[in-house]
């Protein structure tokens, strides 16, 4: 274990601002197929390894020093994890294996010492000739999960899981009319209360902008176990991209975005909505052009060029108290190309090479009213190559008082870590966190875990060791 205390220059306003970073001893991932960081679970830092055959889970101090490893014992008939969901008290692991054909999905429960405290078959899927490729999405308090796979392209086979009180809570089968998943699907939602929320996009075309909408279909307790089914109308905007989350607090359906008019290879402004879902008529739905200095600010080119914004997604949304949202943006895109190296094996040209560039952050906040609050950019270039990407993007902490943007500035072996700190008026500043120079680090901030008000655990992979870093921010910023 290493204990490093770094000090950092805030790069805006002069000041010293100091974080403590702690490296656990390195472990080898040969013969791993994965790894879940847990968290913190009662002062015991977890990790579980996944073997294929063999799965352990790993505890640490508050000094990254190991106390004890236990291997779980899960069916023998080839199971594979689904999912891996921690809260404070316990975690919950979800997985599927087979039973005399029938795939079955298990859900065992364990308290922070790794001691199994539940068991249950949540759905027996039969004995299908093909394994669904199962997704898990969980709900804001962490209480709930959906679990759902589609078939024949149009069919969502969905169930609700509380994983408190290990019991199903419903299933269904919907098969929307004109449907085609790879077409119109765009996102599952799964509320506190264990309602589903279904996205759908239909006619996201410039020849068919008046029949371009967004179709919802919810289906649980709010809606009395009942399918309700409503549209919200795109008004002639095209989509470039969008996120959306369920506002428990404020009990509505939010979501923010990207649009265009004539070209949906750039976009050229944001959109947010806001609906109660038992009434969508009344919701909130907004469309804003990005003003030429933000993109000139953005792309760092001239101002007279503004043609949209190409490359870009929208990662993820925040919710404010209030019931708006701050919408984050992040310039990405993949290339691939041939490599100019000849060989007989590869034939022509060599292998691809696939580059990654995740670049410069953008965030609206946005009034319940649709109102831009502010709106600022974070510059950040990163490039690497044929490791999807991995070591790139950021990890957002959530304190008390402010947002910071964490990220490798390049990916590369010496590399300097750094944030940006956003407050709720939208002031921005910039820091250095901390370096990688001889610390045999490369911080995968994708994977990260926030583990207190102030702290972060992030794991580092690096030829084919894997070491846990915990960072301690400064709690004065």
């Amino acid at each position: 274990m290493k204990n490093i205390i770094i000090y950092s220059l805030l790069f805006l306003p002069i000041g010293l601002f100091s974080q403590t970073v702690t490296v656990s001893e390195p472990m080898t991932l040969r013969n791993d197929a994965a790894y879940h960081v847990l968290g913190n679970l009662k002062g015991n830092l977890l990790i579980l390894r996944d073997r294929v055959t063999e799965f352990e889970v790993q505890c640490f101090d508050k000094n990254l020093e190991k106390t004890w490893e236990k291997m779980l014992d899960l069916d023998k008939k080839k199971p594979e994890i689904v999912g891996v969901l921690p809260n404070q008290n316990d975690f919950t692991l979800i997985y599927r294996h087979r039973v005399k054909g029938d795939i079955q999905l298990k859900a065992h429960k364990y308290d922070p010492a790794a001691n199994l405290t539940d068991s249950i078959t949540v759905k027996d899927y039969g004995n299908l000739f093909y394994t669904p490729n199962l997704q898990i999405i969980r709900s804001e308090d962490k209480s709930k999960i959906l679990v759902y796979y589609y078939e024949k392209q149009n069919e969502f086979n969905v169930l609700v899981f509380d994983t408190e009180k290990m019991e199903l809570l419903w299933e269904n089968t919907f098969v929307p009319d004109d449907v085609i998943y790879g077409r119109d699907f765009r996102q599952m939602l799964v509320d506190n209360s264990g309602t589903m929320h279904l996205i759908l996009e239909k006619e996201n075309k410039k020849f068919n902008l008046e029949e371009h909408r967004f179709v919802m279909i919810s289906y649980g307790w709010k809606t009395s176990h009942n399918i309700r089914q409503y549209e919200v109308p795109m008004t002639e905007h095209l989509v470039y991209d969008s996120y959306f989350a369920y506002d428990n607090m404020n009990d509505r359906l939010v979501a923010g975005g990207l649009y265009s008019l004539e070209n949906r290879g750039r976009a050229e402004g944001i959109f947010y909505l806001n609906l109660a879902p038992e009434s969508p008529a009344a919701g909130t739905m907004t469309f804003h052009p990005f003003e030429d200095s933000f993109v000139a600010t953005l792309l760092e080119k001239s101002k007279n060029k503004n043609k949209g914004v190409p490359e870009v997604s929208v990662p993820e949304v925040v919710l404010r108290r209030d019931g708006g949202i701050l919408l984050i943006g992040e310039l990405n895109k993949k290339f691939e190309r041939r490599s100019g190296a000849s060989s007989s094996y590869y034939g022509r040209g060599g292998p691809n090479i696939t580059d990654f560039y995740y670049d410069d952050l953008f965030v609206f906040s946005i009034h319940p009213t649709g109102k831009i609050h502010w709106k600022d950019v974070m510059h950040k270039k990163q490039f690497s190559q044929d490791d999807d990407a991995i070591y790139s993007s950021y990890f957002l902490v959530k304190t008390p008082s402010a947002l910071r943007v964490v990220f490798n500035d390049e990916i590369k072996y010496e590399n300097t870590v750094s944030e940006y700190v956003i407050k709720g008026n939208g002031k921005l500043d910039r820091n250095a966190v901390m370096s990688t120079e001889n610390q045999q680090l490369r911080l995968r901030f994708r994977d990260a875990v926030q583990i207190g008000s102030h702290s972060i655990l992030v794991p580092s992979e690096r030829r084919s060791r894997l070491k846990l870093v915990k960072v301690i921010f400064d709690r004065n910023i």
